[in-house]
């Protein structure tokens, strides 16, 4: 008796085993909805002031902003324009998806400016001092011009 019930209950177990395995795959990377997440964050920040060093909804620089809108969403990432940059990896701008961050040239200074993709061209950004967290277009001149590359966490 006792033989049979190890037997049966083995058999379930390895029945739920390989159900379990035999779904989607589960994808737990802290990317998509993350990064989707952060976008909408980000978007709920327009009208927020301009503030050097700020990171939260009293005032945004740039990367303030991403750093603010990732960790809302869940996800860690570095403070810096550059160290955000550095801790991404490129993504080609024609495959740029919800929450991946656009850098830009600004003042002569290589990647300096950093925004979060909101889809349909359109990205979410805090300009500079004296302006407010705004929603800009890829599609406009001075921002296509000064576009670097698109990354992604």
């Amino acid at each position: 008796m006792c033989t049979r019930l190890h037997t049966t209950l083995a058999t379930l177990v390895l029945a739920a085993l390989l159900a379990a395995c035999a779904g989607d795959p589960v994808d737990n990377s802290p990317g998509k909805s993350s990064a989707t997440d952060a976008s909408r964050v980000a978007a709920s920040m327009v009208g927020k002031p301009y503030r050097y060093g700020g990171h939260g909804p009293g005032g945004f620089d740039c990367s303030g902003l991403v750093y603010f809108s990732y960790q809302r969403a869940g996800l860690i990432v570095p403070r810096s324009t550059s160290s955000q940059r550095a801790r991404t990896r490129k993504v080609a701008i024609n495959r740029v998806a919800h929450g991946d961050l656009l850098f830009f040239n600004q003042e002569g200074r290589y990647a300096s400016h950093v925004g979060i993709y909101v889809g349909r061209d359109r990205f979410v950004h805090a300009p500079s001092s004296g302006k407010r967290v705004r929603v800009d277009a890829l599609t406009d001149p001075y921002w296509k011009k000064h576009l670097v590359d698109a990354r992604r966490f």
